[in-house]
């Protein structure tokens, strides 16, 4: 009897202590400092206006032939290819043997406004591949590109990759801007203003892009926080959604010129699936492509659906070609739990067959 009567009063004790322990957690959660993220030890080889190029110092002793750059989005800061040890595809490449460099972004500044698209595909990348190569002594080199980063990696694989591009691989890269249905929306020719805003402002802000980025899932930041309230006792998890979170929330903003070009080229005019892109005064035609090539899609994409990338494939030139489609959405597609037992193994050795 006694049990009967005290079992009620014992399980609103141990809630009572559960919330406290949760409250506490809560607190911890908001007033610990964010997780060091893009640890792994490197060089930096060129500071240039918005552009980085890092190299990553091996862990291994015998490296492949062949080095290796990653492409960041311009939209991102890099650390999503290198967020801890563990859960770094970085310091995965280089445990596998790759010499890793990688091409990241810093906000432009105001007199940055007139970058274009000719800046990253004409300029960037290709010094970043020149001083790849000094540094190396290496006279060609894989590129892999994330997502617009892929784009840029596409447009100068097409035309300036001839003898140097010995692989290239992409993820979550859009081709067909049309497919982008919620972008295109919200881009509509006939209500969004794009001249405006890039004479207002000069530089696109990134609180309007993360917005636009938000607004592709606006449920996606409350079932997250029900998520994490559900698992504030599992100190992992919690150190995942605290980087995924800095990550995602960092959004760069964009030089105006290049995001008005990009805007009118490819969300209006869809110049690169019709083939009729121009940069620098030269047609880009991607059949011209014409080293090994793979592709990463991620199935559940909310900001590159499988439509948007599914062209691919097809316009690139390559003989050695491959797709690949995984689970996953467009940041676990390279990043989390996922990624290292998936994507990762798969980029690896599909590298590791033609590094040599």
């Amino acid at each position: 009897m006694t049990d009967t009567l005290t079992s009620p009063f014992a399980a609103a004790q141990a809630e009572f202590e559960r919330m406290l322990a949760r409250q506490v957690k809560g607190f911890d959660y908001f007033t610990s400092p964010a997780p060091a993220v893009g640890c792994t030890p490197k060089d930096v080889l060129v500071e240039r206006g918005t552009m980085r190029l890092n190299h990553y110092r091996p862990l291994v002793d015998d490296v492949y032939r062949v080095p290796v750059l990653l492409v960041m989005a311009t939209t991102n800061r890099g650390f999503i290819f290198d967020m801890v040890p563990g859960q770094s595809l970085v310091e995965y490449l280089l445990r596998a043997g790759f010499d890793v460099f990688m091409l990241e972004w810093a906000p432009p500044r105001p007199h940055e406004r007139a970058l274009t698209l000719e800046s990253y595909v004409l300029d960037f990348l290709p010094a970043a591949v020149e001083r790849i190569a000094e540094e190396t002594g290496e006279p060609d080199v894989s590129v892999i590109g994330y997502c617009f980063g892929g784009v840029l990696s596409l447009l100068w694989a097409a035309l300036e990759g001839d003898g140097v591009l010995a692989n290239l691989a992409t993820f979550t890269t859009p081709v067909d801007f049309h497919a982008m249905d919620l972008f295109q929306a919200w881009s509509d020719r006939r209500f969004f203003d794009v001249d405006r805003l890039v004479d207002t402002l000069g530089n696109v802000p990134g609180e309007m892009l993360y917005s636009a980025f938000y607004m592709l899932r606006p449920a996606a930041q409350t079932a997250q926080n029900i998520r994490l309230y559900d698992n504030l006792w599992n100190d992992e998890f919690v150190k995942s959604v605290r980087m995924f979170e800095r990550w995602n929330n960092d959004t760069l903003p964009l030089a105006g010129e290049y995001f008005r070009q990009t805007t009118k080229a490819l969300m209006w005019d869809n110049r690169l699936a019709a083939g009729t892109l121009d940069v620098g005064g030269r047609r880009v035609d991607l059949s011209r492509i014409a080293a090994p090539f793979l592709h990463l899609a991620a199935e559940h994409d909310h900001i590159v659906p499988r439509a948007a990338s599914a062209p691919l494939i097809d316009m690139v030139g390559s003989q050695d070609k491959r797709e690949i489609v995984l689970k996953g959405g467009h940041v676990s597609l390279v990043a989390g739990p996922n990624a290292v037992k998936r994507m990762w193994p798969a980029l690896a050795r599909w590298l590791a067959e033609r590094s040599q």
